[in-house]
């Protein structure tokens, strides 16, 4: 298994990383496209669809994208787009929560399809237009979920149930604590402090997120990770709960070792359009 994960993390970045860096960003987009069409395959899949079916949703999803790049959508910054988006992912964030497993199940499987589909096309138009601005800005942001997700793994595992008795989400994720949320906040704090001062130094073409949140004020910096950490949970949390739903363990078997794209991209799913309504705020 160790070895499969291994193998397969080296392809992808082997096949991403001279993407994100290419100077003309349309190949990165492109694979982001590709990325967002195979969810949509497994989103589809996750909620009962056919496989026949299934793969439509993915190509659908593919159209979609294509579309809005063609209409010139990554150029526009849509500032009420990113608005909705981010009140939706918390209103969202607020039912998973309340709600749990069973009633995900009770919505009409057209609207669960639906919800999902919206959700990756936006999530892909965000990581393109962040693309645009930068790589400097967008591989800051997908630092941010990931050092969200290690620092929350490890003050789970060192501090969880020990502060906070109550789990954060037992019926959808029953390892997830609160302790291991407030790690992952303070290490996206952490985070943030560093890529600042390395932005001062470099003086990169393109400011990071957090340089930009930063000409703001310090409170605003801090406000704005501790959000968007515990908004990547609830992207964690919400891929979880669909998969309880579906009684499966991985979205699908598409990354050896990995489980499925969605397995990969779920806390990105808030994170990403996020980070553009912070941009455009």
């Amino acid at each position: 298994m160790l070895k499969q994960r291994v193998i397969t993390a080296v392809v992808l970045l082997l096949v991403l990383l001279p993407a994100l860096f290419f100077h003309d960003p349309a190949p990165f987009n492109f694979l982001a496209l590709l990325f967002m069409a195979a969810a949509a395959w497994e989103w589809a899949r996750l909620n009962g669809y056919r496989l026949s079916a299934s793969y439509l949703v993915g190509a659908v999803c593919g159209l979609i994208c294509a579309g809005l790049w063609w209409a010139g959508w990554l150029a526009s910054t849509q500032p009420r787009l990113w608005l909705l988006t981010g009140a939706a992912w918390v209103l969202l964030g607020s039912w998973v929560l309340h709600a749990g497993v069973p009633a995900w199940g009770r919505l009409h499987s057209g609207f669960r399809l639906g919800l999902g589909l919206l959700a990756l096309v936006l999530t892909w138009l965000a990581v393109a237009q962040a693309r645009l601005i930068g790589t400097n800005f967008l591989l800051s942001v997908f630092v941010l979920v990931w050092v969200a997700d290690i620092g929350a793994y490890f003050a789970g595992r060192t501090w969880g149930g020990r502060l906070v008795s109550r789990k954060l989400a037992a019926s959808i994720s029953p390892g997830k604590s609160w302790e291991g949320v407030w790690g992952g906040m303070v290490a996206v704090l952490l985070l943030a402090w560093i890529w600042t001062r390395f932005d001062l130094w470099a003086q990169p073409v393109a400011p990071s997120f957090y340089s930009h949140l930063a000409g703001r004020g310090a409170a605003f910096v801090v406000i704005a990770c501790l959000f968007m950490a515990a908004m990547s949970v609830v992207g964690d949390l919400f891929e979880s709960l669909v998969k309880r739903s579906a009684g499966v363990k991985d979205s699908s078997n598409l990354l050896p070792g990995h489980g499925g794209v969605l397995d990969r991209i779920d806390a990105l799913l808030p994170s990403l359009p996020l980070a553009m309504m912070l941009y455009t705020f």
